[in-house]
């Protein structure tokens, strides 16, 4: 035969002619040459993974088929779910026997890839973490602890909630109280302005609520000196005289300008004047 008929091992040069051989990278070997220089080694029992056995591999490592079995109960993972701990392999069962958390309702294992809820280091079935007091599941939905029992928003509102004095919906978190009664943050408004008191300074005349600037436009003296309102709000000082008012900073004589605040003066018609000037006049 000659050369160029000849069809042999690309590493042992013998003869594949009626044999069986293997293709790797365009080049042909022999299987026995195959297996000893690119079989995978297996991870249970450390020989080649021949050409004539299933190759079974999990990140870059590799099991004859009969050898990919569970790590505790030995029994095999082949065709079947498994999970990965500390480099062993586990069977789904055994894995949860072992690792999986307990669900706090129930006491059972929650099995690997099932729906699980978690809440302060405490876990439980989908199914099995339901409303205190309506008994349905809560899922995903928001809910609220209470008293070591967990509710859903609507029956949580129904039995704890304050209700609103103004809008008379459930107060779910923060809120405001005046004068004894609960209010939403957002409810709880300037009776003249309706601008939102929470957060803000205001004062109150027959049990309604104002913002300062309002209770002083509304309600509040004039200043003789500046025609605004004198509040006495903030420690802020007047001066009173015949039923008339100023701020402490306008009760100046009319004519030198020159505070009176605490000085003696004189008054001409509606001017109050200081002494020295009252005596000029």
């Amino acid at each position: 035969m000659s050369t160029s008929e000849r069809f042999d091992c690309h590493y042992c040069k013998d003869s594949l002619l009626g044999k069986k051989y293997i293709m790797k990278d365009d080049t042909q070997y022999c299987t026995k040459c195959y297996e000893n220089l690119f079989a995978n080694c297996c991870e249970e029992c450390s020989t080649p993974i021949g050409c004539n056995s299933k190759d079974l591999s999990y990140k870059d490592r590799h099991w004859h088929e009969q050898c990919f079995k569970c790590a505790k109960c030995s029994r095999s993972l082949a065709d079947k779910a498994f999970a990965a701990r500390d480099d062993l392999l586990l069977c789904t069962e055994c894995y949860a026997h072992d690792y999986s958390s307990k669900c706090i309702t129930c006491k059972k294992t929650i099995l690997p890839g099932s729906r699980k809820m978690e809440y302060k280091g405490n876990s439980w079935h989908e199914t099995c973490f339901l409303c205190h007091r309506c008994q349905q599941p809560m899922g995903t939905k928001s809910f609220i602890p209470k008293d070591n029992g967990y509710f859903c928003v609507p029956c949580f509102e129904k039995q704890f909630a304050y209700q609103c004095c103004a809008c008379k919906k459930a107060i779910t978190t923060g809120g405001v109280t005046y004068q004894d009664k609960p209010w939403h943050r957002e409810c709880f408004l300037c009776i003249g302005c309706k601008r939102q008191l929470s957060g803000q300074r205001f004062t109150s005349r027959e049990n309604y609520p104002y913002c300062l600037e309002c209770f002083s436009n509304l309600y509040a003296k004039k200043c003789v000196g500046c025609t605004k309102p004198i509040t006495s709000l903030a420690g802020a000082k007047y001066i009173s005289f015949e039923e008339r008012q100023w701020h402490s900073e306008c009760f100046n004589c009319m004519q030198c300008s020159v505070s009176l605040v605490g000085r003696g003066f004189l008054t001409q018609r509606d001017d109050i004047l200081c002494t020295e000037c009252g005596r000029e006049k």
